[in-house]
């Protein structure tokens, strides 16, 4: 009984202080290539909108088409039941991310193939940003939950047992919900090679850029279209988007 008091009383200490806890690895990457002296202005979240909203353009029989997916966007795509089932729900990303939504159609007669590693996010300030992972996500949100609603939720559930009162291990283990993974995971584009008449679409976050960044390239380059006998590629596109930031002061 000693022992599972001095066990509580650990959780509950370590409930006290939050968010204190150390921060992924992942969140100490830096957010963009660029100069560091821009660093700390990145990954802030960006206020205002992207214009246009959507754009679409077509090369050698392949069609890409980005819309700028803000908040509210987010918010009516995750709550879609038809599409998520019982995981639909609130959007897992956060205002430090830059989300959009693409859509690849091959309308040619060959394979295509199209990688996250070529999909990059330019500002104005010289920042490129890569796509990120759902474990960038995950992290963040980690960042974010106070321990203390993980500590509260395991002392409630002890149980007195015939040595004392037990702790729910197995929720210490896995805490949390399956929610917002499932939607990351699956509404995520993913690479891939698109067969002859195939039409693929999801979602490619990046850290925000620069809030003082007036324009926003976004690069679906280096698609290949032909391939050499030794499947390496024969010939590419390029797609460049351009999206201008429109401030709330710009707005009005």
């Amino acid at each position: 009984m000693r022992g599972v008091t001095v066990i509580l009383a650990v959780l509950v200490a370590a409930g006290t202080f939050g968010c204190a806890s150390k921060k992924s690895s992942l969140l100490l990457e830096r957010a963009a290539h660029g100069q560091m002296a821009d660093t700390t202005m990145v990954a802030r979240g960006l206020e205002g909108r992207l214009e246009p909203l959507t754009q679409s353009k077509t090369d050698k029989d392949v069609e890409i088409s980005v819309t700028y997916a803000s908040s509210d966007y987010l918010k009516d795509f995750f709550s879609n039941k038809e599409v998520f089932g019982p995981y639909a729900g609130k959007n897992p990303y956060y205002p430090e991310h830059l989300v959009f939504y693409l859509k690849a159609a091959n309308k040619s007669s060959g394979r295509i193939l199209i990688d996250l590693h070529d999909i990059v996010l330019v500002d104005d300030h010289g920042n490129q940003f890569s796509a990120i992972g759902l474990d960038y996500v995950t992290a963040l949100g980690d960042s974010k939950t106070p321990v203390s609603n993980v500590t509260r939720g395991m002392i409630e559930d002890a149980r007195p047992g015939y040595f004392g009162f037990s702790l729910p291990v197995g929720r210490m283990v896995t805490s949390k919900s399956q929610g917002p993974f499932a939607l990351l995971k699956q509404s995520a584009f993913e690479s891939g090679y698109l067969y002859p008449g195939v039409v693929h679409d999801g979602l490619v976050a990046f850290w925000a850029p620069n809030r003082s960044a007036k324009q926003i390239k976004l690069f679906v380059s280096k698609v290949r279209t032909e391939f050499n006998p030794d499947d390496t590629a024969k010939s590419a596109v390029d797609f460049i988007f351009d999206f201008t930031h429109v401030t709330p002061q710009a707005a009005q």
